[in-house]
């Protein structure tokens, strides 16, 4: 009895030696069930702002945990393996989380490079540039802008301020006398769409002209008649009373093709738009371009138009 009461002591130490381990597992065991409920709480909060509901439904790989006894005859399961479990059904509704997120990503991307494609269409018909062969002269007109970085050039011959447009005429007598105007029909489509939108101008009909003309540059980009098209474009809107719109297409016109049929149109019409804006550096500017660029339709078929651009300004010599 005496030696059982001296190694007292050291049955205790074995005692408590003995238990460390489990109570260490079950400290271990409830640091993890802390950290699982907190990532299974975040899942949760997360599942809410990716799906449209808060029900069961939308929420089927993770349940709330039940607590109670297990009925009669059930097996205790181990612990370690229950959250196994729960992690492994964190993972994957993580995973599939992840592959929402990655898709509504995807969405976005492809609706902002639509948004910004259609954006730069609209913007087309505004852009004014210099090509690189008349870079020494009407750069000045994007302020120096163009020799650096053509490619990257912002219009500076159009203000930002836009007019507001004009209203159209859409009376039924306006109307009948549109449809009046026959369409081409021959063997190429590109050139009727072309074609008819000269009709419109030809009658006046400019605003007519200029959604026909657009359309036409729309659907045939690359039909030997663009150059055509997006000078005369820019002639309905001068005509129509709003030359910085028609500045715009005329050196866009120019920078698209610079040995295009209607290049030195466009060149000139540039001029006389800045000088109708009383823009007279930017109108010099082009005008002298066009004496240097197009001195054959200078002396020949824009004699009479190039004539009257000069003599509506003062340029330094």
């Amino acid at each position: 009895m005496k030696r059982f009461i001296q190694n007292k002591p050291l049955v205790a130490c074995l005692a408590l030696i003995i238990a460390t381990p489990a109570l260490a597992q079950t400290a271990g065991d409830v640091s993890l069930e802390t950290r699982v409920r907190k990532v299974e709480s975040e899942v949760s909060a997360l599942q809410r702002v990716v799906f449209p509901g808060g029900d069961a439904k939308f929420f089927p790989q993770i349940q709330p945990s039940q607590s109670g006894t297990a009925p009669a005859g059930t097996p205790a399961s181990n612990p370690a393996a229950d959250m196994l479990t729960r992690m492994d059904s964190l993972e994957g509704q993580l995973a599939r989380l992840t592959a929402q997120v990655e898709e509504g990503r995807n969405r976005m991307d492809q609706l902002e490079a639509r948004l910004v494609t259609l954006e730069g269409g609209k913007a087309a018909g505004g852009e004014v540039a210099v090509g690189a062969a008349a870079s020494s002269n009407l750069a000045a007109m994007t302020g120096g802008a163009s020799a650096a970085a053509p490619a990257a050039a912002k219009p500076a011959a159009v203000p930002a301020a836009k007019p507001a447009a004009k209203p159209v005429d859409l009376s039924a007598q306006r109307v009948a006398a549109v449809r009046a105007i026959e369409k081409p029909q021959t063997q190429d489509p590109g050139d009727d769409e072309y074609s008819y939108g000269y009709r419109l101008w030809d009658a006046k009909f400019y605003p007519e002209a200029q959604q026909q003309l657009k359309l036409f540059l729309n659907k045939y980009p690359k039909h030997s008649r663009g150059s055509f098209a997006r000078n005369l474009l820019g002639r309905a809107y001068l005509d129509d009373g709003n030359p910085r719109e028609a500045a715009s297409w005329f050196l866009q016109n120019y920078k698209a093709n610079p040995k295009g049929e209607r290049a030195g149109d466009s060149v000139l019409m540039l001029a006389e738009s800045m000088r109708r804006l009383k823009d007279t550096n930017r109108a010099c500017v082009a005008l002298d371009q066009f004496e240097r660029e197009f001195a054959k339709d200078a002396a020949g078929r824009l004699k009479s138009q190039y004539d009257a651009t000069k003599r509506g300004l003062k340029c330094p010599a």
